[in-house]
């Protein structure tokens, strides 16, 4: 894959659609080498990146398959390091009939298979990959959310209470990967237009976002980019609102 150790890399998970795929978009048109990794084929559902993108299937909710995907992007690498690491993927589940899971109906169960893939494979993930970060003095964008600090009308508990978790989690591993010049930072989006908004949307944007419009997913890749980016060499442990206002 180093067919020219001089570029960056970056690896971004849960990378086949919505955010994800605007992440990758963008850093491929800035002239990164772009890993994915995800539970399913990434070509199969961007067509674009065959022979581009270079993917690794892995189980977010499996952390001997973390450990197997981060052996094999190491071996991508070939010791070369890793300039970003962003932390997409997350799940969001939702009652039988669609709507919110409200912390009193979340079975445990579905919340700690929440916080596994939302919360413990990001910390994973950049436990296993410190060395290769290092050797960069690269950069962790964790993608959190406007959920992770309000009561939001679609966003279950669980998922609420993992990003909130993973806003802290930037924190600490801000804090503890400064010495080595690895920058941690978050990005919250709010209302993003991708192919799982809930009905009613519509109605909180009018209500909620003074912008009064949903957000494109190329708007959170711009941010995503510039934090993993040299042009925020001295920002760490921050996490930047994408959400048109809403969060005020």
């Amino acid at each position: 894959m180093m067919t020219d150790p001089s570029k960056p890399v970056v690896a971004v998970t849960g990378a086949s659609r919505g955010i994800g795929h605007a992440i990758v978009r963008h850093f491929h048109r800035q002239g990164w080498k772009v890993i994915t990794l995800a539970r399913t084929p990434f070509s199969t559902q961007c067509p674009w990146a065959e022979g581009i993108i270079h993917h690794i299937e892995v189980d977010l909710s499996d952390p001997g398959s973390i450990t197997g995907a981060a052996d094999r992007l190491k071996r991508m690498l070939d010791g070369h390091g890793l300039s970003a690491l962003v932390n997409n993927a997350g799940i969001s589940p939702k009652c039988g009939d669609g709507g919110r899971m409200g912390a009193l109906v979340t079975p445990l169960a579905t919340l700690l298979s929440v916080q596994q893939v939302n919360l413990v494979a990001p910390l994973q993930l950049c436990q296993e990959l410190l060395e290769p970060l290092k050797a960069r003095q690269g950069a962790v964008v964790n993608i959190t959310s406007i959920a992770g600090s309000r009561v939001h009308p679609f966003a279950g508990a669980a998922y609420a209470v993992s990003k909130a978790a993973l806003s802290a989690l930037t924190r600490e591993l801000a804090y503890d990967l400064a010495e080595y010049g690895v920058r941690v930072n978050a990005v919250a989006p709010g209302e993003i237009e991708t192919s799982i908004l809930s009905p009613g949307t519509d109605r909180l944007i009018e209500a909620q976002v003074p912008m009064k419009r949903l957000g494109r997913p190329e708007e959170v890749a711009e941010v995503v980019y510039f934090l993993a980016s040299g042009q925020a060499s001295y920002v760490t442990g921050s996490e930047i609102h994408i959400n048109g206002g809403q969060h005020v």
